[in-house]
């Protein structure tokens, strides 16, 4: 099926139609891939669309630019408008936003001085790994790809060179028939999913992995540590063996694609009793209520497309 572009899109400070959002072929970033970015959803709510966390995101945007060396040309409350911008452009309710800082044309080799072009794309999207998944769950394998070592390549920054790793992952799970592959460290210890942390259930406590596993310390990730932890759910940040993922009694995977994917299996071996767990189920609950008006926003997640 082919895919459905939306109108508008907006590229170094206006809004433009997207068929006229280019870049040279030799822009600094398409042959290194130097550029950061962020996912972010906005929910249309009982109190009209809201985007979860866009402040919180375009902080990490700059911050993963920061450790690249990248100069942003606009500032966070520019940014933080733009995506309401192509939003409203769009007339979308419901939707998936992409802020992208990369390095443009300019001088040619590693370390060339080059402009930093920024863009915002929105579109409608779904869940990220398939119709019903978050209903019925996955099926996850352990990839043979390893997530790079620590002073290789700095895992806290959202950058696009660092997802080829994650496409390893990912298309190699595909062609093997899962829903989704999960990572090691270069330890051989737990790290996360192809583009998703981790989470594991043992004994009504939420278990994940570190941010020393190589990890990108999401913000949903946060978001489930801080609301288990506001219902009084325990939860443990811990290195893990991969025997593990095939041990504990729940297990799912949460990003800003994925929301909270729960994982019924890996490897071929049943999760628990080979379903979504009730913890699992909580998490959901609590999480979506946010955009339901089921859960109180006490942190102050909810950002109005309209302020």
């Amino acid at each position: 099926m082919a895919m459905q572009y939306p109108e508008f899109i907006w590229q170094n400070g206006r809004i433009k139609p997207w068929a006229e959002a280019t870049t040279h072929v030799m822009s600094h970033a398409l042959h290194y891939g130097s550029s950061v970015f962020e996912g972010i959803r906005c929910y249309d709510t009982p109190a009209g669309p809201q985007i979860f966390r866009l402040t919180d995101h375009n902080k990490r945007l700059f911050q993963s630019a920061k450790i690249y060396d990248m100069a942003m040309p606009y500032t966070l409350a520019e940014i933080n408008a733009a995506c309401r911008e192509v939003i409203r452009a769009n007339n979308l309710r419901k939707a998936y936003l992409r802020p992208l800082a990369y390095r443009g044309l300019g001088g040619f080799g590693l370390s060339a001085e080059t402009p930093t072009d920024v863009t915002v794309a929105t579109w409608e999207m779904g869940p990220y790994l398939g119709p019903d998944v978050l209903e019925r769950g996955i099926d996850a394998c352990v990839s043979s790809w390893q997530r790079f070592a620590p002073n290789t390549i700095p895992a806290g920054a959202k950058a696009g060179g660092n997802y080829l790793s994650g496409q390893l992952i990912a298309r190699e799970a595909r062609r093997l028939g899962f829903g989704e592959g999960i990572a090691l460290a270069s330890t051989g210890l737990l790290s996360e999913g192809a583009g998703e942390n981790l989470f594991l259930v043992f004994d009504g406590a939420l278990h994940t992995t570190p941010v020393a596993s190589a990890i990108l310390n999401g913000i949903t990730r946060h978001s489930v540590m801080t609301l288990a932890r506001d219902h009084g759910i325990a939860v443990v940040e811990r290195d893990m063996p991969r025997e593990y993922l095939y041990l504990c009694d729940e297990l799912f995977m949460v990003g800003t694609a994925a929301e909270i994917t729960p994982i019924r299996s890996v490897d071929g071996k049943p999760v628990g009793d080979g379903k979504p767990g009730p913890l699992t189920g909580r998490i959901q609950e609590l999480f979506f209520g946010l955009f339901q008006g089921k859960t109180p926003d006490r942190h102050g997640w909810l950002e109005p497309l309209d302020a």
